[in-house]
């Protein structure tokens, strides 16, 4: 009996995809402790505070054991008028698997149909930067956006010695399809000081596990935003990934 090529023999097991796998390391920082400092209830005063006690690139992962210290998942601010958005994320899961189970394609378009149904429809700007001063300062300015109310929440993962030496910051709107203010959020964190290039992914991707190197050949990311230094006045650059057009 011929073999098909890449196929797994008997008592193999099919390699997963690299998607596969960092879909699971988010689910388990997600389900980890979060440091959070929650503008809505904490006051103002203690901020700086916190800042200054929970920089990312000094915050460890998987905690220190002889220290007492837990696993972190995430750092999180949450800002003065942020609010759950009520996003059916059971739904879109369960309608997802039917997706998968019928012939229908699985693209863009049918991804955002799920997303519009169930109400799943934030997203957020990626920043991935070395561990050390820049990101501590990048975050530092984006933390302050979102406590001062200009964004409603942020967040950045802790450092992982296991890991790749880069952390990542995700700064947070309320509807990915709603372009200009996918552009806004863009200009927002870019006049905290931010330079470095971001890319937006919609939260409908992380629910349904679909990273880079994903099985179905989908790009995670549907913006790119480069800083332009030489500008006058400087601006961003951002091209829409799904329609390879300039955002003007």
């Amino acid at each position: 009996m011929e073999i098909e090529e890449g196929a797994p023999v008997d008592g193999e097991v099919e390699a997963p995809f690299p998607a596969d796998i960092y879909a699971a390391e988010a689910m388990a920082a997600d389900m980890d402790h979060w440091i959070v400092f929650d503008s809505r209830r904490t006051p103002r005063s203690e901020f700086d505070g916190w800042l200054e006690s929970n920089r990312p690139s000094q915050v460890q992962r998987y905690g220190n054991k002889d220290r007492g210290l837990s696993s972190v998942g995430w750092i999180c601010v949450l800002g003065p008028n942020h609010c759950p958005t009520g996003a059916d994320v059971e739904g879109l899961q369960e309608s997802w698997e039917k997706l998968l189970a019928s012939s229908r394609p699985v693209n863009f378009q049918t991804v955002k149909e799920l997303a519009l149904n169930h109400g799943v429809l934030s997203g957020k700007w990626l920043m991935h930067l070395d561990s050390g001063f820049k990101l501590d300062h990048a975050w530092e300015c984006v933390a302050r956006a979102v406590q001062e109310g200009k964004v409603c929440s942020a967040k950045v993962s802790p450092y992982d010695p296991k890991g790749e030496d880069r952390q990542v910051i995700c700064v947070y709107n309320k509807n990915f399809t709603d372009e200009s203010d996918v552009v806004r959020l863009d200009s927002v964190i870019r006049a905290t000081g931010v330079k470095c290039p971001l890319s937006y992914k919609p939260d409908v991707y992380t629910y349904l596990g679909i990273y880079r190197n994903n099985r179905f050949k989908l790009c995670p990311t549907i913006y790119e935003s480069k800083f332009d230094l030489e500008c006058v006045p400087r601006r961003s650059h951002i091209i829409n990934k799904v329609t390879n057009l300039e955002v003007t």
